[in-house]
């Protein structure tokens, strides 16, 4: 894997990491000295290179004093003659007046740096013409730059490291390349990371050739940035006359932050600010960095949202019936005739491509309804024609046909987003040279990508992606949820599928989605250094730049669980009674899983220097500790739920605790909002706690406790048993068993599957009491035979039944276990009412079968408990790592796409639908001993992620077989006309998983075959449940079962 092999060249080298980048930097003595702590870099660059290039030297000038304590001096060649390209809002800005940096009065000169853009820079140009560097791998290319070691490249210059870009962004990645390398991440200011302290820094004597990005257009949206990042804003920035001051002096950083992460795309914040209005620098100030402006979905012609509501006249609605007549060259002054309400959004569509003309920029096309709402009550083709052709008549009246035709000088999108797909579904096209921006269903499924009769539009197609949403089925908008993995997967997809004109994540208030994001990026500028098995490499790399080599692989470990914990369902999706805590020990062992995540984490900033403690805050320790808070809330209420209608005193504990991380989700938010002097005030305003309905809670609010009258003795004594698998209890009554029994019974256990299942001995009264706990057969033991309770609830006995299979005999059977309580001191009423007026000592019983395996079964699974719980990618054979299989098509396994542990998918994501006669099958052998049920069913469930059908004609489907029964083809995914999502969409992103069961005749106990055929690329396969009818409910579903290698 590349992306590997970068990862140990840079180690070996000793580099800092660059996430992706071949070095060019080492810290080892190799080559020539740049920069140290008494010698100054020199950057030299023409000053009539473009602004966002001499903007840039400053940066990395600045960043090797950042690295070494002494900044680098800026020259700009020709100085004195005037530029020809205009500076004046980065002037504006910063509050300079040249780009050019002064040598320090201590400092001696260091090594050089050249750089400069193909025809923009003499020197680079006479460089190119005398041989000393070749660039015929990137001229005309896009984004493109070479850095090499040139000796003589000018006079008095014995070696200089040479960097030449294709266009202005090539420099520009040329140079934050080295500002990388050197030890300062892209995030040093977003996210506080720390820059490496370096006394002496090398240039590699090695030519590096950057080709163009995988992905034209690499950008974010800032969206749904109330409260948080509206918050942020209003406490940091003066106001506009309009609302919160979303100005140039909060974009600057925005605008640096995505050249720094090789993005070169933006589309601003929507709802309460207007980009080109709030402060007339933010545009021109954008183009000077080199940032391609756009505007959402629901944004036309580079107008946003606000405008309409500021300035616009009337609904925001277009008329078709006048359209034809506006689409002549009738002057503004007459737009007035021709319509009530096109007389207004006309002149407005006018104004913004007007704007926008003399910058770099993507003009969105089309229209929806005000708001992020559908245009009307259904598809009306016509109608959004009308506008679609209107919006061009414009273009070509500004720009001239000949231009608007051509996408790289005017680009436009039209955003297939919601609704909008049934426009495309209904059979609504736009000219070819309007790129396709094809999207996800707002929860991170890619809905559709280019078929291959679409392959061939001059304007492309791309992918616009969420990692934060508002709208059903729960908005998710307060810290990261994303699964790396997946979104891998989604990428590639659409990699591989062509959408590579346009790529924009919804990344809400921007923080707290630092991670995700940069991935995003990493997979967009190079998308061919990442494979199925790259996240845990990437993630390495990544903690190693922001936090340090020391601790990378322990932060990369951590953050590659938590991507898969978080990734199980939205952190707003879950609730009390998401997780069984009766069942599997579900909600235990996931409760588990985030405790000990935090712990990690803990450890981890325990032991940084306090410079890099904010930056770890910020990306790892506050969202596994908020994640493991939040997870400690809901499974406390709903033990709290469950225990008060147990009796048990401990209720009342649960609730006290409930309240208690309550409480600490408030600190975590505070301690955000505190950090480094309220630097990210407001951040983590975002409430999380409390939803009702899809849209936020207006304040957190804490889910239903329940507490037990503590002075009240209950009416079946002070003791109470349960068991696993259950929330029944005794002594006593209750609906989940029989009236006035004192019995229950445990799920039995046997050898391949529950060997020891728990006993909960607790105190429902008001006095103290001793137990005693003892079976009736010597091969079953307990953690504990006895212990004491006191009635102040803080403390339950939880007690381990364990069958020792060495002891047990063979066979099938019960053992009855016994629960005894006494009191000290006892009054006669007290004695005789040790289990209640009306109820007896409790009595456990424990089914136990003991089978034993034939020796020539082996590679498969074992049923306990009537079900088998299959890993997918534990197959027992696949035909498509066998010479059986002709095709190419095979079976690659993604780890940690899933809820329990990877996915297992085709490979090429382009290839043809598969059959259950070429197709390559998994295999996997079974051995179930439930005899033959009444109904004679086994019911097989397959789960699956949440992938959609990108291609309406190959939607996604499976191959079932169960022995020598028929092969079953299921379809799981059904499309609705529209652009609505599919059937079961809210349950299925919900649970962050389809899930889809076929019947099988059950034949009796024995061997049997499990056959799964993926028929369409695409699909990503993760679990089997086989359920002989033994299977209770979860989220999760059993843990894997028993298997024999």
């Amino acid at each position: 894997m590349m992306l590997l092999s970068l990862l140990s060249a840079a180690l070996f080298a000793g580099c800092a990491i660059a996430i992706g980048q071949k070095p060019t930097i080492n810290f080892n003595g190799t080559g020539t000295l740049l920069g140290s702590s008494s010698s100054a870099v020199q950057i030299m660059v023409e000053q009539d290179d473009w602004p966002a290039v001499l903007r840039v030297c400053d940066d990395v000038a600045m960043d090797f004093g950042r690295v070494t304590g002494l900044n680098g001096t800026v020259t700009l060649l020709m100085d004195g003659t005037a530029p020809s390209l205009n500076s004046s809002m980065i002037y504006n800005i910063t509050g300079r007046s040249t780009y050019q940096m002064r040598q320090a009065s201590y400092g001696n000169k260091g090594g050089v740096i050249i750089a400069g853009t193909l025809g923009n820079s003499t020197i680079i140009d006479q460089l190119i013409q005398e041989g000393k560097i070749d660039v015929s791998a990137i001229a005309g290319t896009w984004e493109a730059y070479v850095s090499v070691m040139v000796s003589n490249p000018m006079p008095g210059v014995a070696h200089a490291m040479v960097i030449a870009g294709s266009n202005r962004r090539g420099t520009v990645y040329g140079l934050y390349s080295v500002s990388e390398q050197i030890g300062v991440s892209p995030w040093y200011y977003f996210a506080d990371s720390p820059p490496q302290n370096h006394s002496m820094i090398y240039a590699t004597n090695t030519t590096v050739v950057q080709k163009s990005p995988s992905v034209k257009y690499r950008g974010f949206f800032i969206n749904d940035e109330a409260p948080a990042l509206t918050g942020y804003i209003m406490a940091k920035f003066p106001p506009s006359p309009w609302g919160p001051g979303f100005n140039a002096d909060f974009y600057k950083s925005v605008f640096e932050l995505l050249l720094r992460l090789r993005a070169n795309y933006l589309w601003p914040a929507q709802w309460n600010s207007m980009f080109d209005v709030d402060d007339p620098r933010s545009q021109p100030l954008a183009d000077e960095y080199g940032i391609v402006m756009g505007t959402s979905h629901t944004e036309p012609m580079m107008r946003a949202t606000k405008e309409w509501n500021v300035f616009g006249h009337g609904p925001w609605q277009w008329n078709t019936n006048v359209s034809a007549l506006l689409l002549t060259h009738v002057p503004r002054s007459n737009h007035a005739n021709y319509g009530s309400q096109n007389q207004s959004i006309y002149p407005f569509f006018v104004e913004g491509a007007e704007r926008s003309k003399p910058y770099e920029g993507v003009l969105t096309m089309g229209m929806r309804g005000s708001g992020d709402t559908a245009l009307g009550s259904g598809i009306e083709t016509t109608l959004l024609e009308s506008v679609v052709s209107a919006q061009t008549q414009i273009l070509d009246n500004i720009w001239g046909n000949a231009s608007v035709q051509n996408p790289d000088i005017v680009p436009q999108m039209w955003c297939l987003y919601k609704e909008v797909q049934g426009y495309y579904q209904a059979g609504m096209r736009v000219p070819d040279y309007i790129t396709l921006l094809w999207t996800d269903d707002n929860f991170g499924n890619i809905r559709r990508l280019p078929l291959t009769n679409e392959t061939d539009r001059v304007g492309g197609a791309g992918v616009y992606y969420h990692f934060d949403y508002v709208g059903d089925p729960r908005d998710y908008k307060w810290i990261n949820t994303v699964q790396l993995q997946k979104t891998w997967e989604q990428m590639n997809l659409a990699y591989e599928r062509d959408a590579t004109k346009i790529w924009v994540v919804n990344v809400g208030d921007l923080k707290p989605l630092e991670l995700p994001i940069s991935h995003f990026f990493d997979l967009a500028y190079d998308m061919d250094l990442y494979d199925e098995t790259s996240v845990p490499y990437w993630l390495e790399q990544w903690a190693a730049r922001e936090f340090g080599s020391a601790i990378a692989s322990h932060t990369a470990a951590l953050m590659n669980i938590y991507s898969v914990a978080a990734g199980r369902r939205k952190y707003e999706l879950v609730d009390p009674t998401t997780y069984s805590l009766i069942n599997y020990d579900e909600a235990n062992r996931v409760l588990a899983e985030w405790q000990l995540m935090q712990s990690a984490a803990q450890s981890i900033y325990d032991s940084l220097p306090l410079a890099t403690q904010p930056a770890f805050f910020e990306m790892v320790y506050h969202p596994v500790t908020a994640g493991y808070t939040y997870y400690d809330i809901m499974i406390s209420v709903a033990k709290n739920n469950l225990y008060a209608m147990q009796g048990r005193n401990s209720a009342n504990t649960l609730a006290q605790h409930a309240q208690d991380q309550f409480a600490r989700d408030h600190q975590l938010s505070i301690h955000y909002n505190t950090l480094l002097n309220g630097k990210w005030a407001h951040m983590m305003d975002q409430t999380h706690i409390g939803y009702q309905y899809w849209q936020q809670p207006m304040r957190q609010a804490l889910p239903g406790l329940q507490y037990v009258a503590s002075l009240e003795r209950d009416l079946a004594g002070d003791m109470g048993v349960t068991i696993q698998h259950t929330n029944a209890s005794v002594p006593g009554d209750d609906m989940y068993h029989a009236l006035s029994s004192n019995t229950l019974t445990f799920t039995p256990f046997d050898p391949y599957g529950v060997s020891s299942q728990w006993i909960d001995i607790f105190s429902m009264g008001t006095k103290p009491f001793s137990w005693k706990i003892s079976a009736n057969a010597s091969f079953v033991s307990f953690s504990q035979t006895s212990g004491q309770l006191s009635p102040n609830g803080t403390t339950d006995a939880r007690v381990w039944a364990i069958v020792d299979w060495t002891k047990c005999p063979k066979g099938s059977g019960m053992v009855m276990i016994n629960v005894t309580a006494s009191e000290a001191q006892p009054t006669m009423y007290d004695q005789q009412t040790l289990y209640g007026t009306q109820y007896s000592m409790p009595q456990l019983m424990l089914p136990y079968n003991y089978t034993s395996l034939p020796s020539n079964f082996t590679n498969g699974f074992v049923e306990s408990d009537g079900h088998l719980s299959i890993e997918l990618e534990h197959w027992s054979s696949n035909t498509s790592t066998t010479t059986l299989n002709t095709t190419g098509v095979t079976y690659h396994v993604l780890p940690g796409l899933s809820r329990t542990l990877s996915g297992v998918t085709l490979f090429p994501v382009t290839a043809d639908s598969q059959t259950i006669s070429t197709g390559p099958v998994l295999t996997y052998n079974l051995y179930t001993f439930t005899p033959t049920t009444a109904s004679n069913v086994a019911n097989i469930t397959i789960v699956t992620t949440t992938s959609l059908n990108t291609n309406p004609s190959r939607p996604l489907k499976y191959a079932i077989q169960f022995d020598d029964l028929p092969p079953q083809t299921i379809q799981y995914i059904f499309d609705q006309p529209g652009g609505a999502n599919p059937t079961g969409w809210l349950t299925a992103v919900a649970n962050s998983a389809w899930t889809s069961t076929t019947n099988f005749t059950y034949s009796g106990p024995g061997e049997h075959r499990l056959k799964v055929w993926a028929l369409e690329p695409g699909m990503v396969l993760n679990t089997a449940w086989v359920n002989l009818g033994g299977m209770r409910p979860s989220y999760l579903g059993p843990p894997e079962s028993y298997r024999v290698e």
